[in-house]
């Protein structure tokens, strides 16, 4: 029996491709996961090797769809063979029921994994320029100083502006963001100062 497994990845939310490409290698059952695969705990995958029997065979699509790094794809590759099950990754044509495919599924995740830390070691090193030139990633704060500025003197004027909602709403901001940087007794003081 074909037994598809599906995971999707941070950049591509619809695992559509994925299992189009499953049902056509001819898989009985698909497994979809939509959890990160660095994760150790990943309950559509225990599912699959759960429902799997001898003679079975798991098949991805991509080898890292199976997992992030060499050691969970390698413990996953052995629990399999330990329980007489193949695997099966369709885009890189490996399967290991065959000694090649034994030996070209090794060097395959040795070659994804050494290519993801690649990824990551120049993704901290664009970051670490960016910051040494004084870029931040991320959104732009949504409190500036003006606003803050704006916000204490709406919070003195009760006479204009006698609720806190009334605040929140003209600067355009949210209740959580607002009370981050005016909690209740910072408000309590400036409504003293009117």
């Amino acid at each position: 029996m074909l037994i598809g497994y599906a995971r999707v990845s941070t950049m591509d939310q619809n695992p559509q491709m994925q299992t189009d490409a499953l049902e056509q290698a001819g898989c009985d059952r698909i497994f979809t996961e939509k959890i990160s695969g660095s994760q150790k705990n990943r309950p559509e995958l225990i599912a699959a090797l759960d429902y799997m029997r001898e003679g079975d065979t798991l098949v991805v699509w991509k080898m890292s769809r199976l997992a992030r790094s060499i050691r969970q794809i390698i413990a996953t590759a052995h629990d399999l063979e330990q329980r007489k099950i193949k695997l099966k990754v369709l885009t890189q044509n490996i399967d290991t029921g065959t000694a090649e495919g034994r030996l070209f599924f090794h060097m395959t995740a040795a070659f994804d994994e050494f290519q993801r830390e690649l990824i990551v070691e120049n993704t901290r090193a664009g970051l670490a320029a960016a910051h040494k030139r004084g870029r931040r990633g991320g959104r732009p704060p949504s409190m500036t100083d003006e606003k803050i500025r704006n916000a204490e003197s709406m919070i003195k004027d009760t006479d204009n502006y006698p609720f806190i909602t009334d605040i929140i709403k003209q600067l355009e901001i949210g209740r959580t963001t607002f009370y981050r940087h005016f909690p209740p007794i910072k408000i309590s003081e400036l409504r003293q100062l009117k």
